[in-house]
């Protein structure tokens, strides 16, 4: 299987399957002498782990991450790092139905179809649990970013066909405070509880919902990201599209901006000695021809519902045969609650890679 390999100079590798022994990362080309705090990693693996709350999957995995290599005396050495995750709660026998049929809208044909063999306990690598290597991964490239200044936050700004409204994004440190506040992750109390609820309701009825997660980079300087190929957004549509379930990507005014005249969507430089370079509006989601241009980075990752539901429904076996599933087992109602840890995640590896591919232009 290949694609297992993401980045450039800041590249991570994950393996292991959702009901194997481990999933884990090995992150090449991190660099040396970042303080590399364990208990920050936990934290954000903690705010991915299953369990949590009952708006998500009750599988309880503790998702306790210890570092193989790469660190010495609390610092990175440059060399590979390595993060192994323990799976602690497989129920296997939860997939024995399914193993000769496809479940609807999930990876088992198109795994069959590609390799001829697949792992039909919990979708095997198809699963979301290896999006828990990813967000080991990615917080080693926020503690890497938080030395330079920039910040990630993301939050659920949808569930459904509710809607946060637009947040202020002046004050990261409150907002965080807010989100983690609430088991949704919505950083609109009001907003937050409506979420909950419907969420809830849908779980009872043994049906899904989607939602969407907007996320901001703040304070990542001008210059970051490549022309052509390589533009910082292509890169951040691509970590984000990457992501279990994710349908779309958006960034800046998004397809809202497709409706609005040149005259309404430029964003107009100005200068002073205080702010140095800015513009008035924002509609470019702070990136221009595929480069930062030091404005907030803005991007809202839209999740599809989960495709395991508790209904029956009409299939087929790997025969070619007509047949009936069920979801059995433990599933999210909603996913965007445990994605907001993944959407940064995944922002900050391409953030710390671009970063990274800047400064050896710079050297």
């Amino acid at each position: 299987m290949a694609g297992n390999t993401f980045g450039e100079l800041f590249r991570i590798s994950t393996f292991g399957e959702s009901h194997g022994k481990a999933i884990g990362v090995i992150i090449d080309g991190c660099p040396p002498n970042i303080d590399i705090d364990l208990e920050f990693i936990q934290g954000e693996l903690d705010k991915r782990r299953p369990g949590q709350s009952k708006i998500t999957t009750q599988r309880k995995e503790s998702d306790t991450a210890s570092i193989l290599s790469g660190v010495f005396e609390g610092k990175s050495t440059g060399t590979s790092l390595a993060l192994l995750i323990p799976n602690e709660d497989q129920r296997s026998k939860d997939y024995d139905h399914n193993k000769d049929i496809f479940r609807p809208s999930h990876a088992d044909y198109t795994y069959q179809q590609k390799y001829g063999i697949r792992d039909y306990r919990g979708g095997g690598r198809s699963s979301a649990r290896e999006t828990a290597a990813r967000v080991a991964a990615g917080a080693v490239a926020k503690l890497f970013l938080k030395q330079k200044g920039i910040e990630i936050f993301a939050h659920v700004s949808s569930a459904g066909k509710i809607d946060a409204p637009n947040l202020p994004s002046e004050d990261l440190a409150a907002l965080l405070k807010i989100r983690e506040s609430n088991i949704v992750r919505c950083a609109d109390p009001a907003t937050a509880n409506e979420m909950i609820e419907m969420i809830d309701g849908v779980r009872k009825e043994g049906d899904t919902v989607g939602g969407k997660v907007s996320c901001i980079i703040r304070n990542c300087p001008a210059g970051i990201g490549e022309p052509v190929f390589d533009k910082l957004h292509a890169d951040l549509g691509k970590a984000m599209l990457s992501i279990n379930a994710v349908h779309g990507f958006e960034y800046g005014s998004g397809f809202s901006g497709s409706e609005m005249r040149g005259s309404e969507h430029n964003d107009i430089f100005h200068s002073s000695e205080s702010a140095g370079v800015s513009t008035t509006t924002n509609f470019s989601g702070g990136i221009q021809g595929g480069i930062s241009n030091g404005m907030d980075i803005t991007f809202r990752v839209a999740f599809k519902p989960v495709a395991t539901i508790m209904h029956n429904q009409q299939t087929i076996d790997k025969e070619g045969n007509a047949a009936e599933i069920k979801g059995k087992g433990r599933h999210d109602p909603c996913v965007v609650p445990r994605a907001v840890a993944i959407v940064e995640a995944m922002a900050a590896l391409v953030i710390a890679d671009h970063y990274l591919r800047q400064a050896a232009y710079q050297g």
